[in-house]
């Protein structure tokens, strides 16, 4: 009861505040510029179906001019373009005025779509707008950290950390009985380092249950394997009726809340928003760490 108590009047002094000061500190370090991509990835990436639909792939007009050439022949016009590459027809549309989409692939890279002139073989550009380009890019980045499996894995990592971050943050944050009011507000008059101070723990404790949330579920995106076998255990599959389950329920929503699929648009711009607080808690987090033990040798 004792300690109990002391935790609550001065958390500052007990021990397991101390280290879980140090957790929270050198994990926010060490993954801060991870988390910066992933929320800024993200906050851009709650309105990727917009995107999308404004950087929609158009048909490319072309003049009709003779014969079309053979999809032997536009293989062969692409691959002088594109030596080394696997070439096969994407789209060869009906409309004799629309450009033909090609495909071309090396190794292990992404697949392209490019324009070619299916009369004189002539290349005129990307199929793909740059917009939906980037957007694609983004996602990809957002999900496996343009690393494939193993990126999706690392993210896997990085939503773990995530959550200890906000867990280990809770704790740490609470500055006792007699203070806490202040801290969940930001004091603008302070001098630069309070201030400082003031936007971390302020921001950290509003956007906790976000952060939280962000982490866990990330944990389920990259790693779904456990979860399901879970939510199998607990509720087995009817394989004569295929019912939907509470867990199929919980796990779809899941997704929906990490992405902020619900709600309409007030709902995705406060994913969007709140999703550019983590980077703030970084930089704010960095300054800290600065001036306590950089800084301070240096003195």
């Amino acid at each position: 009861m004792a300690k109990a108590a002391g935790w609550l009047r001065h958390p500052q002094g007990v021990w397991l505040r101390k280290a879980l000061f140090q957790i929270h500190l050198w994990t926010g370090l060490g993954v801060g510029i991870y988390i910066v991509v992933v929320s800024v990835t993200g906050s851009v990436l709650v309105y990727r179906s917009e995107l999308r639909q404004r950087f929609n792939p158009e048909p490319r007009l072309v003049e009709i001019a003779g014969p079309r050439l053979s999809d032997e022949g536009l293989v062969e016009v692409t691959l002088d373009l594109y030596p080394d590459h696997a070439v096969e027809v994407w789209t060869n549309p009906d409309d004799p005025t629309h450009a033909v989409t090609m495909s071309v692939r090396r190794g292990g890279e992404a697949r392209q779509q490019q324009f070619f002139d299916p009369y004189t073989g002539d290349y005129l550009g990307n199929a793909l707008p740059a917009g939906w380009r980037l957007t694609t890019w983004m996602l990809d980045l957002h999900d496996n950290l343009l690393a494939g499996e193993t990126g999706r894995a690392v993210n896997g990592v990085g939503a773990i950390l995530l959550a200890l971050l906000s867990v280990t943050g809770a704790i740490i944050w609470w500055p006792g009985v007699q203070s806490w009011r202040r801290s969940v507000l930001v004091d603008w008059r302070a001098n630069w380092r309070r201030l400082n101070w003031s936007l971390h723990s302020a921001f950290g404790v509003w956007t906790l249950l976000f952060l939280f949330m962000w982490g866990f579920t990330g944990i389920y995106l990259a790693f779904p394997e456990p979860f399901a076998a879970v939510f199998d255990y607990i509720e087995p599959l009817d394989e004569e009726t295929f019912d939907p389950r509470v867990g199929d329920t919980v796990l779809y929503w899941f997704a929906y809340l990490h992405f902020g699929r619900f709600g309409g648009w007030s709902t995705k711009l406060a994913w969007a928003l709140i999703g550019l607080i983590p980077p703030v808690m970084f930089v704010t987090g960095a300054v800290m760490w600065w001036n306590r033990v950089i800084r301070s040798r240096t003195l």
